[in-house]
């Protein structure tokens, strides 16, 4: 079976394609270039295709034995992921461009690429699984619980499921790292990726926000629950809900940000009791297990990466949307983030906060 293997460089898609080779498949790697080549080269090895990156996938597939690419996609990255990221900041919500990412880039236009190399088959590094059950396949969570990505996979179409292959997502990051070291791979000792390749070494993402538009920084209010102003801060797209430190502020107890208003440029703080909320409006879904949810459902949900997972009921509303209530109240679920939705080890689907309700 030829399977084409998205190569960033790393020691999990390195190995990904190394146990498929062994297993007797066709394999082609192939690195996405998701930025121009001025920024893939002035950004470094935090860039997915920075020299330091492609060179590493090279020499995987050197070394495995397999023909290797770079495709080009670093317009449909700036339309779907790069211009999807400022514009939530800007709307005063925090994005997660690493799951705009999966579903419109890796596992949207790279499979259409695939299709037209012959693959039958994408895989990638991502610690999940591909579980097929009768005629039906699902998106399951990684054997390895501390290194689980599945959160970030949630928006992929249900009908490429049959078409995808996590082959790490069955092993732990120790054995990966074995494996990569037993091959001799350049990666072994490559740092790994960061979750948002905007962020730059000094100034994080907000250098990048800087760069594409300085007055995106707008200086306001710093505001208590009352209304009461306690400071200033730099501009609503330096900050996100739940975030406690670079507030600027002296206080006899922590405080976080409880609400971001881009009417009047103001942010309010409050207690971390101010921030445990038990009640959500999700919309945006993308369902995995169901046509769609037509009526009140139990669920395990996470609304953030690496967050425990909780039972929640999710009862639908008109349009695409549905209020999620937690059996506990849950800190700071933030507008722009993901609510993915479990049954057991198993993706149903998810959806993303629009607002927060109580």
């Amino acid at each position: 079976m030829r399977i084409v293997v998205a190569m960033s460089g790393g020691v999990d898609s390195s190995v990904a394609a190394l146990e498929l080779k062994n297993q007797g498949h066709d394999v082609v790697g192939i690195t996405i270039k998701t930025w121009s080549e001025k920024d893939c080269v002035s950004k470094g090895e935090k860039m997915c295709c920075s020299p330091d990156a492609i060179q590493c996938a090279r020499s995987a597939a050197e070394d495995i034995g397999v023909p290797y690419f770079v495709v080009d996609l670093s317009v449909e990255f700036k339309e779907n992921v790069k211009d999807y990221f400022v514009k939530e900041y800007t709307r005063g919500r925090t994005p997660n461009p690493c799951i705009y990412c999966n579903s419109k880039i890796k596992f949207g236009y790279l499979i259409e690429k695939a299709k037209k190399l012959g693959a039958e088959r994408i895989a990638t590094g991502h610690y999940a699984r591909i579980l097929k059950k009768g005629d039906m396949y699902y998106l399951a969570e990684g054997k390895d619980s501390s290194r689980d990505q599945s959160y970030f996979l949630f928006a992929i179409k249900r009908s490429t499921l049959s078409f995808l292959d996590f082959p790490v997502g069955e092993f732990s990051k120790d054995v990966v790292q074995e494996k990569s070291e037993k091959a001799g791979f350049m990666s072994t000792n490559r740092k790994p990726s960061q979750d948002i390749c905007f962020a730059t070494e000094g100034g994080g993402y907000q250098e990048y926000l800087e760069a594409i538009n300085g007055g995106i920084f707008s200086p306001g209010d710093i505001m208590d629950k009352e209304g009461k102003v306690l400071g200033k801060h730099k501009g609503i797209v330096a900050y996100t809900i739940g975030q406690r430190h670079g507030l600027g502020l002296g206080w006899h107890e922590p405080m976080y940000v409880t609400r971001i208003d881009t009417k009047t440029n103001t942010i309010t703080i409050g207690s971390k009791a101010d921030v445990m909320k038990k009640k959500i409006l999700v919309s945006g879904f993308n369902w995995l297990i169901l046509e769609k949810l037509d009526k009140p459902r139990e669920f395990l949900t996470r609304i953030r990466y690496n967050g425990k997972k909780v039972k929640c009921l999710v009862s639908p509303r008109s349009g695409d949307e549905a209020i999620v209530e937690f059996d506990e109240a849950q800190f700071a679920p933030t507008p722009g983030q993901a609510a993915v939705f479990y049954t057991d080890n198993i993706v149903a689907g998810g959806g993303w906060i629009e607002e927060i309700i109580a």
